[in-house]
């Protein structure tokens, strides 16, 4: 309670913890359904790998470094093992889902909707993070929910969140562990590896070379790391500093630009497990790449797109 109780730490930094305690605790909640469920075939591993998740999401600030890697280390062994898997899962019937969509109908997606919008006004007018906005979204989702109907009671969207979360299994972790990638590659000084790469191959003084250059590193480097968040800072350091920014063009522009053209890499990767992966298994998509295929061409257009863009404005 002390941290709570400190007046010298912000209260967006406290109400962000209690959106990580309450997805850890959700977490552990899933580990634990997942143990008793004697329909699930690798019970014990599920659990493990669920409830040591949600430990360190709910009280990872607390705990000591070391805690925490160890509980890292164990949360990945039983996913190494595909001993991760989905138990029984209490999924309405087609009947019960139209009924309810001819009750409710497109008003369906106006808790979706609030999700976004609480996000939007935490991000644009207050100093509190764009994720507690989430947090109260989602509540006022539940709300507008439970108003359509009376059978949406807390424990249906509780049992709704570990399914969805077991539905998606082990890649829902890999977001978190690609963005501390990105933080041990830049500390790590692999992006003065790849400027001294590159500044072979740039001719000095061409930026229009370099933001090629860099556009399309921003793009296969999002690919390998999954996330434009933490391929941006490497390729920044490695191509964007020394072969864009150092002849004067708009940090701005550069910046924005750059993580458009990371995105195009995202669209053509297995690594954004949440864009193209976790749809394939909740449409039930015969190709595991199906989403990818689909995008590769659209990828490519605008990745060109992107590079013209930032050449003009820059």
């Amino acid at each position: 309670m002390a941290f709570f109780m400190d007046a010298e730490i912000a209260l967006g930094t406290k109400l962000l913890e209690i959106v990580y305690m309450v997805i850890g605790l959700i977490t552990i909640y899933a580990g634990i359904k997942n143990l008793l469920d004697k329909e699930n075939p690798s019970r014990v591993g599920t659990a493990i790998f669920w409830c040591a998740f949600g430990v360190v999401c709910a009280f990872g600030n607390w705990l000591p470094v070391r805690v925490t890697g160890a509980l890292v280390i164990v949360m990945i062994l039983p996913a190494v093992f595909r001993q991760v898997k989905p138990g029984h899962m209490d999924v309405p019937s087609a009947e019960y889902m139209e009924g309810q969509f001819k009750k409710i109908g497109f008003k369906i997606f106006i808790p979706a909707l609030s999700m976004g919008i609480m996000a939007l006004i935490f991000a644009f007018f207050t100093d509190i993070s764009s994720l507690v906005g989430i947090g109260l979204g989602v509540i006022l989702s539940m709300i507008i929910l439970m108003v359509y109907s009376k059978d949406n009671k807390p424990m249906v969207f509780l049992n709704d969140s570990e399914r969805f979360l077991s539905t998606m299994g082990p890649l829902c972790m890999l977001p978190q562990l690609l963005a501390c990638l990105g933080g041990i590659f830049t500390a790590a000084g692999v992006g003065d590896v790849i400027s001294a790469l590159v500044s072979n191959i740039v001719p000095e003084g061409n930026v229009n070379v370099g933001i090629i250059v860099y556009c399309i590193g921003m793009a296969l480097f999002t690919m390998i790391m999954g996330n434009a968040f933490a391929a941006i800072t490497v390729m920044t350091v490695g191509i964007g500093g020394p072969c864009v920014l150092a002849y004067g063009a708009d940090p701005v522009v550069v910046g924005m630009i750059a993580l458009t053209a990371g995105y195009c890499g995202t669209l053509m990767t297995p690594m954004a497990a949440n864009f193209n992966i976790v749809p394939v298994a909740l449409l039930e998509m015969k190709s595991k790449f199906g989403v990818i295929r689909n995008q590769v061409v659209i990828a490519l257009v605008m990745l060109v797109f992107q590079i013209c863009y930032m050449i003009i404005l820059k």
